[in-house]
């Protein structure tokens, strides 16, 4: 395929497959004002289909900001990838805004594009560069970074967290840059797919030194250390449900107690205590009850699904270690929890 075949009708013919070990995708954040923290995904993929629809999918489970338990923080108390799982930008291009890109080689354009993350769809506008780096690999990246306001896509409760948990301030926005190439698929996809093997032959099969590649947890237990983060961490995200005054576990809460499964699975030598708390409306005495009722539903749903009864300890506090005053619906609600730590190895 030659690149004049791009000024012709068939810019988009076969498709065209991301080529994610050739692309790249960033995210800045500030915190305390004036640090700024630079962090990326180690998993994301993408297609252009012969219409021209884009297509990139972000595993943000796959968060890598170069800190374990930073990644950590950011998958259950900012994404709550436990029921976000993913990110997805689409975009439709156009053969016509396409057309000399064959003769220029680059161009700028206002691109149009839809996010969907945290359950919201935006509709937006960047400014790319799309560069054609030969007749079947083509480039598409950022000219500016694009700035998205956390509030937009509900996920201000998620900044609060974060900053309760690293005891920070963090500005509610973030910048995106990336450059994502493209390969057309059959062709192209062989020519990358050469590329990538080539570059493999260099590399050392000891990952421990790539963060992107360790951003992803898929197998093996965790050390005491990373542990007691984790439960720390869950312990915050506070999307455990019961029904009003009772200790049966809503249904929405499944996502969040099978991410906890998974932890607790993985410490394999632990003994978890799982603490029930309620705000103050009632009496002392029900609160109580109602505390311990709740914890033990959520040690009950865990030893159903496989973890042993001996491995966990089910206590209830009722309302005696509030974590904010029972002042407002909002304080009331966080104090309406369940937590969780190691007691034992």
């Amino acid at each position: 395929m030659s690149a004049a075949a791009l000024a012709q009708d068939d810019a988009f013919e076969d498709g065209w497959t991301l080529n994610a070990d050739q692309s790249t995708l960033t995210f800045q954040s500030i915190k305390n004002s004036s640090v700024v923290e630079s962090s990326t995904f180690a998993t994301y993929s993408g297609t252009i289909d012969e219409s021209g629809k884009a297509t990139v999918e972000i595993l943000l489970d796959s968060v890598d900001t170069k800190v374990d338990l930073r990644n950590v923080r950011m998958r259950f108390l900012f994404f709550e990838t436990f029921q976000y799982p993913k990110a997805t930008i689409t975009a439709q291009l156009s053969e016509r805004d396409l057309a000399d890109l064959a003769t220029v080689r680059r161009k700028t354009m206002q691109l149009p594009y839809s996010i969907e993350l945290h359950g919201v769809t935006k509709d937006l506008v960047a400014e790319v560069s799309i560069s054609l780096l030969s007749s079947d690999i083509v480039s598409v990246a950022t000219t500016t970074p694009i700035a998205l306001a956390v509030k937009d896509f509900n996920l201000m409760d998620g900044v609060e967290k974060l900053e309760e948990a690293a005891n920070v301030q963090i500005v509610p926005s973030s910048s995106v840059t990336f450059d994502f190439v493209f390969a057309r698929n059959v062709i192209g996809g062989a020519q990358l797919a050469a590329i990538k093997d080539d570059d493999d032959d260099d590399d050392v099969e000891d990952n421990s030194d790539n963060p992107a590649s360790a951003a992803v947890e898929t197998q093996g237990n965790f050390d005491t250390a990373a542990c007691v983060g984790r439960f720390e961490i869950l312990s915050r995200a506070g999307n455990i449900y019961f029904r009003p005054g009772s200790a049966r576990l809503d249904d929405k809460s499944t996502a969040l107690l099978d991410t906890l499964y998974d932890v607790v699975s993985r410490c394999p030598e632990m003994v978890i205590e799982v603490g029930g708390h309620t705000d103050s409306d009632g009496s002392e005495a029900v609160n109580q009850r109602l505390s311990e009722a709740r914890a033990t539903s959520v040690a009950t749903y865990l030893s159903n699904r496989g973890i042993p009864a001996e491995r966990m300890q089910s206590r209830g506090y009722g309302e005696a270690e509030p974590v904010v005053p029972n002042t407002s619906l909002e304080n009331k609600s966080r104090n309406r929890r369940i937590e969780f730590k190691v007691v034992g190895q």
